[in-house]
């Protein structure tokens, strides 16, 4: 798949001396859900500014749709759309009117059809008379994800896209990314909340400490790096793992009812038949047990950690 963006040895040192990316690179595909996750300060924020010509990167190149953004800038920016953390907007300005404005900025022509199929895809339809003020956080999300696509772009860019907005709403905001990938937006989205990448994305990118730790698609992220957990419901409290039992790394919890064991999916053997028989002798007896595979927030944590 071709890509839409493409990041190569991209560095920002701030005048206080503070690197906040070290030698980035980076392809975007053209079409696909890319989640960017990461704690504070790992520089989600500032690689974005950065595509999106808001910030000067100190050394690499950038460029969108094959423009370059330092000397094709107008061509590179035309095609992003970018919906900021922060809910800036005229709060007394109409919902029509604060769109339609985003549109001119970028030099288009009026074209109300085109603005009239936004609000209704975005569900602000009913809105478009009441001023910004009125509406919920939900509703001035939507507002400011309205905005970023006024113009038409290729690209658009989500920074914490449903910080603040309860889980109705989120989910909401869900499914309007969906319908603008089917329509062909590339989407980037920078994230707190795993589940919303786990949901929504095609390919995951971490990012800590200004340096990009990984990339990789969803599934086999999550195929090689995921483990599966076995929990034991013991019959009867145990205040220890025994010493014969070190070697699977047990971890007792629930005041001593509960064992749980780890284990690699992908090893060529799981460990849990030498497990159970290893149990027996040692006169641990369990009345159930589960397996959970583990999540992309567990995978976030440990390469994080592992950085």
């Amino acid at each position: 798949m071709p890509s839409i963006i493409s990041v190569a040895n991209l560095s920002k040192t701030y005048a206080s001396g503070f690197k906040a990316l070290d030698n980035i690179n980076l392809e975007i595909n053209r079409g696909e859900i890319f989640a960017l996750l990461g704690p504070n300060g790992a520089g989600k924020t500032t690689l974005i500014s950065i595509i999106c010509g808001i910030a000067n990167p100190s050394r690499g190149q950038v460029s969108v749709d094959g423009h370059d953004i330092i000397t094709s800038y107008r061509a590179a920016r035309s095609r992003i759309g970018l919906v900021p953390q922060e809910l800036h907007t005229d709060a007394f300005e109409s919902v029509w009117a604060t769109v339609s404005f985003s549109r001119g900025l970028f030099g288009k022509p009026k074209n109300p059809a085109h603005i009239e199929k936004v609000l209704k895809d975005l569900s602000l339809w009913d809105k478009k008379d009441a001023k910004i003020v009125t509406l919920s956080g939900g509703m001035k999300r939507r507002v400011m994800i309205a905005k970023a696509l006024s113009h038409e772009p290729q690209i658009l860019f989500l920074d914490e896209p449903t910080a603040g907005v309860d889980v109705e709403l989120r989910k909401g905001m869900w499914e309007v990314v969906r319908t603008l990938r089917a329509s062909g937006v590339t989407i980037i989205l920078t994230t707190h909340y795993i589940e919303e990448a786990e949901e929504m994305a095609d390919r995951i990118g971490v990012i800590n400490k200004g340096e990009i730790v990984l990339v990789e698609d969803k599934a086999t992220l999550m195929q090689k790096l995921g483990k599966k957990r076995l929990k034991l419901h013991l019959q009867n409290r145990i205040d220890a793992i025994p010493a014969a039992l070190a070697a699977y790394n047990l971890e007792l919890s629930d005041e001593g009812c509960e064992l749980t064991y780890d284990y690699d999916t992908n090893g060529e053997r799981t460990g849990i038949t030498s497990l159970l028989s290893d149990l027996r002798n040692s006169g641990i007896r369990f009345s159930d047990l589960d397996t959970v595979k583990s999540s992309l927030e567990d995978i976030f944590v440990s390469l994080v950690r592992a950085s």
